[in-house]
């Protein structure tokens, strides 16, 4: 009787040890008003930027993966960016990213696909995501705010640890209100005010000031809009993408 309790004990241990697989929704998050934006073995809920359909090449879905194909390095030039077919105004947003090196790529939110289209990627705020080693986007901008994590071109990521080429690395997007927050491996790394006065005055001081951004309203300031994954250019992969609107 106590072999029997010890092997139960054990085999119970093991499953409580046991990882979480990819793309997967526990009891606790699915009660707690979690979805799942991809399902690691479609591209449901996706749609090309500007477009009524999936890029027919360039993106993949491979080995539980959403994954942008290397080309050129250009920006939004060959297989296009990716928008979720939702749009969201309030929410608490985690995904995972994996670097090639030299890789750029981002993560939108606030899309909206604005008339004319522009020539590169649709507007909308960006969770930076880039090898700050090797891609020169790094030393570009001011103080750091276009590397790994950052507001891009507006706040730079603070006190934040990116996991090497290769390995994943866990990003977080909360918004709720005005109060937006980027976090990465488990560390806030920014936190800013939408529409507030600061918020405007380093709209003001970055590439983001154009006319061109600002013609539908102030950049970065609509009630909601999409999420949308960059192609750069660069091979760089996404999963555990899931959201729960607040």
């Amino acid at each position: 009787m106590l072999k029997f309790l010890l092997s139960a004990g054990l085999v119970m241990l093991l499953a409580a040890e046991k990882p979480q697989s990819p793309n997967t929704l526990t009891n606790k998050e699915k009660k707690e008003g979690w979805k799942l934006l991809f399902d690691g073995k479609t591209a449901k809920g996706w749609r090309g930027a500007y477009k009524d359909r999936f890029p027919e090449g360039g993106w993949s879905v491979e080995d539980g993966t959403l994954t942008i194909a290397k080309t050129d390095g250009r920006e939004s030039r060959n297989a296009g960016d990716i928008v979720t077919e939702e749009e969201f105004g309030d929410f608490d947003l985690t995904f995972e990213f994996r670097l090639t090196e030299g890789a750029n790529s981002g993560l939108k939110y606030y899309v909206v696909e604005h008339q004319p289209k522009p020539a590169g990627s649709a507007y909308g705020l960006e969770y930076q995501v880039l090898d700050d080693a090797r891609h020169p986007d790094a030393k570009m901008g001011r103080n750091g705010n276009r590397t790994a994590g950052s507001l891009y071109d507006l706040i730079p990521a603070q006190n934040k640890v990116v996991n090497p080429i290769g390995e994943w690395n866990q990003a977080r997007v909360f918004s709720k209100g005005s109060h937006v927050e980027h976090w990465l491996n488990g560390r806030k790394v920014v936190a800013y005010e939408r529409g507030s006065e600061e918020f405007r005055k380093l709209v003001g001081m970055s590439k983001y000031s154009a006319a061109s951004y600002n013609a539908n309203g102030r950049f970065g300031e609509a009630p909601k809009g999409h999420l949308l994954l960059q192609d750069h250019g660069d091979r760089v992969s996404f999963r555990n993408i899931k959201i729960k609107t607040l």
